[in-house]
């Protein structure tokens, strides 16, 4: 029985002292890391982790969020004890360089005080979540102790009027990069719901507001009624706008009887259009054509050369002289050709003889090119049907 009892007891005490060895091993490779690379080192297997939040989920605005880790332990910022951090979440940010202090600011939300748990809320839209350990000075530690980033989406959420499923505002005959003029006229679809004036508390119904240039409004409130907020509370489904010329975005909003959006808002994608001022052509004669003048398809020409132009059943007038059925001529080298209702651009690729030029020296590098001639009114516009040679190409030698 003594033996025994000698036998657990000498059992016991090499247990201490391997432990005590493995901790004293630990501590100085600890030591050395951070003399190493100056950062704090994290313990094998180590991982920050979402409890109860997956990649891809619907989250409310206001959303309490669960923090995870394994195989180290939390302890508040300043806390020197080895193995131990706390956590940093990144919203809507990448990773700041690992071997300095994770920043503190709305993207890099910082819980010192050695919290597990934290709410906070989002905007409607999409957002990236990471945590991040942080050590007693709030630098990653080596290697660093994250999660995965994930998104989650925040939904929107309007007035007490609720909408229809599946309720979708839509423009009905322009898109996401469409250019229009000073004054169009836009159309606005309605899908899954039905157009009732401003008033009528018809169920699965409501009317237009157009935002131009401008975010959402807050959508539990009455939609603002200004010039960047266009109430159609007469039920409208189409509107002519005047618009200065330029970039501008539209976005098409349904309020109920009391302006309010409803809940799911119902509104369409937010688009960008430019607005330009339609040019007027000058009309060409019938049988009007602009030609090169003794150079040919294929033809093989020097770097420095004369190109001679030629015109049918029109003739040649400077810029600025609105003389009928004339023109000046322009040479395209290695150019599509322009947008044919606009002033022709004046560049290295877009050559202007706007003087009444019927003949130019070319400087071309060895190679081939495309040549085109284009004949421009008096404000350099092509006129209406565009009078223009086919292209050419030619072969520059040495």
């Amino acid at each position: 029985m003594a033996t025994h009892n000698l036998t657990a007891s000498l059992a016991a005490a090499l247990l201490l002292l391997g432990a005590a060895a493995y901790t004293a091993a630990q501590t100085t490779a600890n030591a050395q890391a951070r003399r190493t690379t100056g950062l704090t080192p994290s313990l094998p297997g180590a991982e920050a982790y979402f409890v109860d939040l997956k990649d891809g989920a619907t989250v409310p605005a206001k959303v309490k969020i669960s923090f995870g880790l394994r195989n180290m332990s939390v302890a508040p910022a300043g806390s020197d004890r080895s193995g131990t951090g706390h956590h940093h979440l990144l919203i809507d940010t990448e990773l700041a360089p690992l071997n300095q202090p994770i920043p503190s600011d709305f993207n890099h939300l910082h819980f010192g005080a050695g919290q597990t748990e934290a709410e906070i809320t989002l905007k409607p839209g999409t957002h990236t979540l990471q945590l991040l350990l942080g050590d007693k000075d709030h630098v990653p530690h080596t290697p660093p102790v994250m999660s995965r980033q994930i998104k989650v989406n925040v939904g929107l959420t309007g007035g007490p009027t609720a909408s229809a499923p599946g309720a979708e505002a839509y423009f009905v005959d322009i898109k996401d990069g469409s250019v229009i003029t000073p004054n169009e006229t836009i159309h606005f679809g309605l899908k899954n719901m039905g157009i009732a004036p401003a008033g009528s508390d018809r169920e699965n119904s409501g009317h237009h507001h157009l935002l131009i240039d401008t975010e959402l409004p807050p959508l539990d409130e009455p939609i603002p009624s200004d010039f960047n907020h266009l109430h159609f509370g007469t039920g409208q489904t189409e509107a002519t706008l005047s618009l200065k010329g330029g970039e501008h975005t539209l976005q098409l909003l349904l309020g109920d009887k009391d302006h309010v959006p409803h809940t799911p808002p119902v509104l369409s994608p937010r688009i960008k259009v430019r607005v330009v001022t339609p040019v007027v052509r000058t009309p060409a004669p019938a049988g009007a054509e602009v030609h090169f003048v003794g150079l040919q398809d294929g033809a093989a020409v020097p770097q420095k050369v004369t190109v001679h132009f030629g015109l049918g059943n029109m003739g040649v007038a400077p810029a600025g002289i609105d003389r009928p059925n004339t023109g000046h001529h322009h040479l395209l080298i290695d150019a599509a050709l322009p947008a044919l209702d606009q002033p022709i651009p004046n560049d290295f690729n877009h050559l202007h003889f706007g003087a009444g030029q019927t003949e130019a020296d070319v400087t071309l590098s060895p190679g081939k090119h495309t040549l085109q001639l284009l004949l421009g009114d008096a404000n350099h516009v092509p006129h209406d049907p565009a009078v223009m040679s086919k292209p050419i190409t030619v072969t520059v030698t040495k």
